[in-house]
């Protein structure tokens, strides 16, 4: 056998010593440094990014699904889809969209036995029927992406439902709700009105229209802001409805046609939208500003809601995260504002807010009423005192 390599021996304060192998020193370093290493691999193996997984896990059974069933309401919410940026994005994923009032048509499908729709997307009360009518799935377990579930990224620091759960009819759109109000500009000096209760002045009496608000849709929110303001109350609705002589429609064009010729000038619950378009059309309209009784906030047609017993599942999950992405709230407001659209502002905060109407922007500074929250979701008491005021004035 080889004699074992015999260590150098040194001296240390006069004894005498064997020197410790280099090697040594390095192994352990050596040592050290890979199960550090392992560690951190470990960590970020099996914590660190737990959402990315699921994630890659989501979107590849989107993809073989294939489609997507979206009902909505025309207009406003297809602006982002006609963008084509989700579709870019995921081209295995189909989007056929619904147009028109989900709700019916969804409870109607599903008394069939039938589980078309996967996503439904409209004004407040869109998600709420189906909510009150048990066809929806937790939306708030859907969020995936952590930028969608981190509430700091949304405005007031958290997001907004309007099921007391907070979990199921998701809110995305924020704008100021001044009362859906509008005026003939050539016929209507807005300053003579700096409260709400300047309209029911006896020298408006039958200058005024207003949209039938028994039928769902715009003026609904309104009311309800009306109705639930302190300074206001029942009895405003009362006073406006039973003295003031007015003229009911449905047809949203209607109202905006008799304002604008001078027939009725003022009116009240006509769209924002219509109010806006017919403007850039060069017809005398305008909407008013804020009133001393105070803003109210509505989501407009900003509500979703994820089906139960869906048929594309993963398909939903992979369209609402994207939606409530960055990216897609931006494409929202972006297409909105090429539409002519003034009602389209996201409550997402870390987004750019330049092509938002500044009328339509939301101020830190403002204690706005807001009605779509669940104890304020029924037209019933309000419209009990609706129908009172206009067998009072005859109608």
């Amino acid at each position: 056998m080889k004699a074992a390599k015999r260590r150098e021996r040194i001296e240390v304060n006069g004894v005498k010593r064997n020197r410790p192998y280099k090697l040594k020193t390095f192994a352990l370093g050596t040592v050290a440094a890979m199960i550090f290493g392992v560690l951190l691999w470990v960590e970020a193996g099996s914590g660190a990014e737990p959402w990315r997984a699921e994630w890659e896990k989501t979107v590849e059974a989107a993809k073989k699904e294939g489609q997507l069933n979206l009902y909505l309401f025309p207009g406003g919410p297809l602006h982002p889809i006609r963008a084509g940026v989700f579709q870019k994005k995921f081209p295995e994923i189909k989007i056929v969209t619904v147009a028109g009032d989900p709700v019916p048509r969804i409870l109607a499908e599903r008394r069939a036995e039938k589980y078309i729709a996967d996503i439904a997307i409209g004004g407040t009360s869109t998600p709420w029927d189906l909510y009150l009518a048990k066809a929806l799935d937790p939306i708030k377990e859907a969020m995936i992406l952590p930028e969608v579930a981190d509430e700091s990224k949304w405005w007031q620091g958290r997001h907004r439902y309007v099921d007391q759960e907070r979990k199921y009819a998701f809110v995305f759109i924020g704008i100021p709700q001044t009362g859906n109000i509008a005026y003939n500009t050539n016929l209507i000096d807005p300053s003579e009105f700096q409260a709400l209760w300047d309209f029911v002045k006896p020298k408006w009496k039958g200058k005024i229209s207003a949209r039938d608000i028994r039928a769902s849709g715009t003026g609904t929110v309104a009311i309800r802001i009306f109705y639930h303001n302190p300074k206001l109350g029942p009895e405003f609705i009362r006073r406006l409805f039973s003295e003031m002589d007015i003229t009911l429609f449905r047809d949203r064009r209607q109202g905006v046609d008799w304002m604008a010729t001078g027939k009725h000038p003022i009116c009240f619950f006509c769209s924002r939208t219509d109010v806006a378009q017919a403007r850039q059309q060069g017809l005398p309209v305008a909407e008013f500003g804020a009133m001393k009784e105070g803003v109210g906030i509505t989501s407009s047609g900003g509500n979703i809601g994820l089906l139960n017993r869906a048929p594309h599942p993963n398909a939903a999950k992979v369209y609402i995260n994207w939606f409530l992405s960055r990216e897609g709230q931006m494409t929202l407001q972006t297409e909105y504002a090429k539409a002519g659209a003034s009602d389209a502002n996201s409550l997402r905060i870390d987004i750019p807010k330049e092509m938002v109407p500044p009328e339509s922007r939301l101020k830190t500074d403002i204690n706005y009423i807001d009605v779509d929250t669940a104890d304020r979701m029924s037209m019933e008491p309000i419209l009990k005192v609706f129908n009172e005021a206009l067998a009072k004035a005859g109608k």
